[in-house]
């Protein structure tokens, strides 16, 4: 049975350049798998629906703006329930597992995988793995029932708890195997879907009938490909309270500056839509731009103008921005969290000290400054209304996805189609916010914030290729 990583990569290319970035599926490795007829022909709330299941063929195109002569480019296989099913509903035995840092919509995606699975499908045996990767081979188990998960949704976190790391490919299949597993949702950011795919290649390579989703998380929305992550809403929303508290503070008091800390580990997504949701920021600091402090053209010069125009300012920064600037002045630069992850240090204390020490060491301005870190509580809150239903259909299409036995791949929207989309795909490099795009132009003209670069770098800028699809 063995495979090597390489082989899965399963590419369809067709006429005028249409090319299809196809996921694995079981019949790739287990021959003559029986099927049986999709159960969702014989219920009742889709009993109206015109058309049940999505078309084998249809694909969903990565690449919406072309232009008549442009090839028909990447395509990934399109999200939804299939005519033909490769498992029959008693059969069935699932497990859902969540790792990695909270994100709002985790108990929202938990539930409709549940009830996605007993409603749609008639599945019954539904695991929760208790504590993340780990979980599978030192801990209790929960029994998912409709009953057991139907007000989670209503709650932050998630029930099923979780952890960084503990990533052991060999225990973790050994356990499925032992279980009698055969469909694994695997909810949780890229270092959890490169361990998803792992998994995966291990149960490809000793034959299991056993199909593999992910499903894509994070709340910087830095995961490629799809057109944003779940939680990303509400978080952008629940940024705007703590922008309003530092407005409020600013503006009572003289000289008021109000700094509001973001999450954004390597990108700016939060920061910038936080920014342009609330209208009340005067600078808008993220990791993909670099800014500098002193002389002209620089932050201090900056603040201090707008305090001169309008008596306060408010400033957000994303928790990866500046870090070349804090790592001059301390040591510990290469340390990393049990997922692998940089750990920073925090960003918007270190500015805040600075700020303090220059417009207190020049004795010309004395200024208020109040400094305010939301990051945990963005991340605790449940999801709002458009983050549940996008997590509701996130979860309907791994469920779909799973039945129909694909395996190896990730769910998530490309251009508005939920689409499955290789796990290679999605772990390949992080997204970022494009500083020669459009979007961030929004932001520096609607902040009225200069761009703090040099014109080497805005050369050095122009000249590289754009790694991303323009959001917005």
């Amino acid at each position: 049975m063995g495979h090597s990583g390489n082989l899965q990569l399963k590419v369809v290319n067709g006429d005028a350049g249409y090319v299809l970035e196809d996921v694995p599926h079981l019949t790739d490795y287990i021959p003559d798998l029986p099927t049986y007829p999709n159960p969702l022909q014989f219920n009742a709330a889709y009993s109206v629906v015109k058309q049940y299941f999505v078309n084998v063929d249809d694909t969903v195109s990565q690449k919406i703006v072309v232009h008549k002569d442009s090839p028909r480019g990447t395509h990934f296989r399109r999200a939804g329930p299939r005519q033909k099913v490769y498992f029959v509903s008693d059969e069935v035995h699932a497990c859902i597992v969540t790792c990695g840092g909270l994100c709002p919509g985790l108990n929202t995606v938990i539930r409709e995988i549940v009830c996605g699975l007993y409603h749609m499908y008639g599945v019954s045996k539904i695991l929760g793995i208790d504590g993340g990767y780990r979980g599978f081979y030192s801990k209790n188990t929960i029994n998912l029932t409709p009953k057991v998960v139907n007000d989670i949704h209503k709650r932050g976190g998630t029930i099923l708890g979780t952890s960084r790391g503990g990533h052991d490919t060999s225990k973790i299949v050994d356990s499925i195997q032992d279980r009698g597993i055969n469909q694994v949702y695997i909810i949780g950011g890229d270092g959890t879907q490169k361990g998803a795919a792992v998994i995966y290649e291990e149960i490809r390579q000793r034959g299991l009938k056993v199909a593999v989703a992910g499903i894509p998380k994070t709340i910087d929305n830095d995961i490629p490909v799809i057109d944003k992550s779940f939680g990303f809403d509400t978080a952008v929303e629940e940024a705007q309270r703590a922008i309003n508290a530092a407005h409020v503070e600013a503006e009572s008091i003289e000289n008021g500056i109000g700094v509001v800390k973001l999450m954004g580990r390597y990108c700016g997504f939060i920061a910038m839509y936080a920014t342009l949701g609330s209208r009340d920021v005067d600078c808008c600091l993220i990791p993909e731009s670099p800014f500098y402090l002193e002389g002209e053209g620089g932050l201090y010069e900056f603040i201090e103008k707008r305090l001169k125009e309008n008596g306060h300012m408010v400033i957000v920064i994303a928790e990866g921005a500046g870090q070349d600037l804090l790592a001059e002045s301390l040591q510990s630069m290469n340390q990393q969290d049990a997922s692998g992850n940089k750990l920073l240090q925090d960003v918007g204390l270190w500015i805040s000290h600075k700020i303090k020490d220059h417009f207190a060491r020049l004795h010309k301005m004395a200024i208020n400054l109040k400094y305010i870190d939301p990051t945990y509580m963005i991340r605790a809150i449940p999801s709002n209304a458009s983050d549940n239903v996008y997590c509701t259909l996130l979860a309907q299409s791994a469920v779909h996805g799973a039945v129909a036995g694909y395996t190896g791949f990730t769910v998530g929207p490309v251009n508005g189609r939920h689409a499955y989309i290789p796990f290679n795909r999605i772990n390949e490099r992080q997204n970022q916010v494009v500083i020669t795009d459009r979007m961030w132009a929004r932001v520096l003209s609607s902040t009225n914030q200069p761009s703090f670069l040099s014109a080497n770098e805005l050369a050095k800028f122009k000249r590289e290729k754009p790694s991303c699809p323009v959001v917005g």
